[in-house]
């Protein structure tokens, strides 16, 4: 079959249709220097337009700050492109707004002079060393992201005058004194409360639901019986760690090796490390001088040991007269670790400074580097010498995956034939749970795209990790669509059971309610100051309760419905907030204050919206 396709495109027809393709690249590319600019605009606001190439590039950026915030939940989130596509459509919508900000500022004839901009160049911490503006490090950060200094400046220039029109407006609100108290106060309030729950569990064994009445309930809600979309897939996967369980090291290749590479199986030298310590505290200065009177000891001929035990501020070890540890080189943090490796046994350091405290280090003893035998190394190195064929092995066997799947893109069975592989099936899955590694962002992808989905093709290569890799296509596939009644007949009926139940619930919890007073008490369980996000009782009781109106003389009674029966709720009390202090008011006030700044906002956007004439040509 290769054979065939490579002698086709050797004949007079592709050859022509080879020419008429370079001519048309000529002919387009020539186009593109001598024609105007034909680029689609995004939206046109006002008769202004938005590039394509403009919203990619933010989008893009969007893309790169999600990435580095969300980290390895947005490659899940990728993989989704009814997700990618609502953030394409919410920065298409940031640019429409900024867009409508400049043209509403240039109307009111909003202006930022060179003076400012200067200004707010030069106050820029990003810019400055040690506090002082730096123009070199102004042009550096320019150079790396890609602005000229005129182009900066203009962009500041637009954004500086788009934040004099936003400042005005979310500038202008404010939050009254009383406004903060009155809402701390509906915050804070608790309340005193009995209720009590009639359980529908009971009055399930003696609902009877029909035939009819589960057909009916099923043909008024069939959006609420959707079977999600599935596939089944095919593919041929190489994976380099399998690949090595099955390779054969010998012992005379393994020591071969390990003649040849001996340099990499030196035992590293070590150090056993002693110190006596002063932690910085609250006084530097006085910590150093600490250290310094204990150097000046040691110089005078005292004892190390004896100061550890007495004098060092690490306990632990000054117990053991200052010993720690065996270290190797890079261990300890960098000051500790240099000056331990430049000392001579039985030497001690002068004072040396850590993020720990002030140290003086001496060297107690050391043992140096060492040939490791064969035996303490030979398992780790038949690891590494299968590893190694493995993933040569892959390498070429990937390479063979690649070009046979792409030139017979409508089989998998070729490819494994050449690689002497069988090609594997997956379960039926949906693309919320689908098996691993199939539900890796890149998988996920492949498998609910154009090429496998609709057409029917081999994907590419997938790179599932390194050294890990895979070939998809599609095996089966079904459509969203509505779960045939027989298949949820039963849920239905339990659920219609079920609200029988909380019918006969409903009706023993109003007779209780309009009879209250003659219950006993034992029948009501009592809460006395409980807030809003109470634990231990359940939150339908606590919306309720915090929804009825303050009682005057006697109890406020009502129903609620929970999940399995319903409770009667008697409120007996509203307690006033307490504990609201200056603090607890002015992060309220806060709050508030960007709720009001935040609604401004909008409402400003909006109006922008109706007032103008704003059309969106990239896809919604």
């Amino acid at each position: 079959m290769l054979e065939k396709i490579r002698e086709g495109s050797q004949g007079v027809i592709a050859k022509s249709i080879l020419v008429l393709v370079i001519l048309s690249f000529a002919f387009t590319g020539v186009s593109s220097y001598l024609g105007s600019s034909t680029e689609a605009a995004a939206a046109t606001v006002n008769g202004e337009e938005i590039s394509e190439s403009a919203l990619e590039q933010a989008y893009q950026s969007e893309r790169g700050r999600l990435e580095q915030q969300l980290g390895e939940m947005f490659e899940a989130l990728a993989a989704d492109d009814v997700y990618l596509a609502s953030v394409k459509q919410s920065v298409l919508e940031r640019l429409v707004a900024e867009k409508l900000l400049d043209q509403s500022a240039t109307e009111l004839g909003l202006r930022v002079s060179d003076e400012q901009i200067k200004n707010a160049i030069m106050t820029e911490p990003a810019f400055q060393t040690e506090g002082v503006f730096d123009n070199d490090r102004y042009l550096a950060i320019l150079r790396q992201l890609g602005y000229q200094a005129n182009s900066f400046r203009n962009m500041m220039r637009t954004d500086m005058t788009r934040r004099q029109l936003v400042a005005s407006l979310v500038g202008s609100e404010f939050v009254l004194p009383g406004e903060t108290s009155y809402l701390a106060g509906i915050q804070g309030q608790t309340r005193d409360i009995r209720y009590h729950i009639v359980d529908a569990s009971p009055f399930i064994a003696d609902a009877q639901v029909t035939d009819e009445q589960a057909q009916s309930f099923y043909d008024t809600n069939l959006a609420q019986f959707m079977s999600p979309e599935t596939l089944s897939l095919e593919y041929i996967e190489l994976n380099a760690a399998d690949m090595a369980k099955s390779i054969i090291v010998t012992d005379e290749e393994a020591l071969s090796f390990f003649d040849e590479n001996k340099q990499q199986y030196l035992k590293p030298e070590k150090r056993l490390a002693a110190h006596i310590l002063i932690n910085l505290g609250d006084d530097e200065s006085a910590a150093e001088a600490k250290a310094d009177a204990i150097y000046a000891k040691l110089q005078a001929g005292e004892d190390f040991a004896e100061i550890a035990k007495s004098d060092s501020e690490d306990t632990f070890s000054g117990e053991q007269g200052g010993q720690l540890d065996w270290f190797e080189q890079g261990v300890m943090e960098p000051a500790f670790d240099d000056v331990l490796y430049s000392l001579v046994k039985d030497q001690y350091s002068t004072v040396v400074k850590t993020s720990f405290g002030f140290h003086i280090i001496k060297l107690l003893d050391l043992q140096p580097a060492a040939e490791a035998p064969f035996t303490d190394v030979k398992e780790k190195i038949v690891a590494q010498l299968k590893d190694k064929r493995a993933i040569d092995t892959f390498f070429g066997l990937q390479q063979t995956l690649a070009d046979v799947t792409y030139e017979v893109p409508d089989t998998l069975s070729e490819a494994a034939n050449e690689l002497g592989v069988e090609v594997q099936t997956t379960p039926i899955f949906t693309r919320t749970n689908a098996p691993a590694p199939f539900d890796k962002p890149e998988v996920l992808k492949a498998a609910f795209s154009a090429n496998v989905l609709l057409d029917g093709m081999n994907s590419d290569v997938i790179e599932v990790e390194a050294n890990h890799a895979m070939v998809i296509r599609i095996k089966s596939h079904t459509a969203a669509g509505t779960v045939d009644f027989a298949k949820v007949k039963s849920s239905i009926v339990e659920r219609l059971k079920q609200e029988q139940a909380n019918e006969i619930a409903r009706e023993q919890a109003q007779t209780l309610m309009s009879d209250i007073d003659a219950q006993a008490s034992t029948a009501f369980i009592t809460k006395t100051k409980i807030g809003r996000f109470e634990q231990g009782v359940d939150g339908a009781i606590i919306n309720k309760a915090f929804q009825m109106a303050q009682p005057v003389d006697t109890a406020v009674v009502d129903t609620v419905a929970l999940a399995n029966g319903y409770a009667v709720v008697a409120l007996d009390k509203v307690n006033a907030a307490e504990g609201i202090d200056d603090n607890v008011l002015g992060a309220l006030k806060q709050r508030l204050s960007a709720q009001y700044s935040e609604g401004d906002y909008r409402a400003l956007i909006a109006t922008l919206k109706a007032k103008g004439e704003v059309s969106y040509t990239s896809a919604q």
